[in-house]
């Protein structure tokens, strides 16, 4: 006899591997919201001092501090990327890049505002966070 069309499946399902940078906390393509779980980095660990006046100044720290959450700027066919540049005893430097479309590509005219995270190689603890924005 065929099982009903309503019988649960006989053989065990696996959950789906989830995409990269769709697990929170973990690094991977950026998103749009902060990843459940983040801790917002306070106000006297960040240094945007480099950074444009209109661009993001928020920072989220995630799995015990080893990884940044961060919010970047980019627009029409640019891809915002960001990357840990230098990590000492008192400092943390990301670098935040956007990666320009292809020339002659029609593009829209919107400006977006993307999670990234970076791996950092120890947790951050009491180090500052120095954003700067590369062209």
């Amino acid at each position: 006899m065929p099982p009903s069309p309503t019988a649960p499946p006989t053989t065990p399902s696996s959950s789906p591997t989830p995409a990269p940078g769709s697990q929170p906390g973990v690094p991977g393509a950026p998103r749009q919201e902060v990843p459940e779980g983040s801790t917002k980095l306070p106000d006297k660990q960040l240094d945007a001092a480099a950074l444009p006046a209109d661009y993001p100044r928020e920072v989220y720290t995630s799995n015990g501090g080893t990884i940044l959450n961060i919010r970047g700027q980019e627009g029409g066919c640019g891809h915002a990327t960001a990357e840990a540049a230098q990590q000492d005893g008192t400092r943390v430097t990301v670098n935040l890049t956007e990666l320009k479309g292809q020339t002659g590509q029609m593009c829209t005219m919107d400006i977006r505002h993307p999670v990234l995270s970076v791996t950092l190689s120890a947790p951050l603890g009491e180090r500052t966070v120095v954003l700067k924005q590369m062209r």
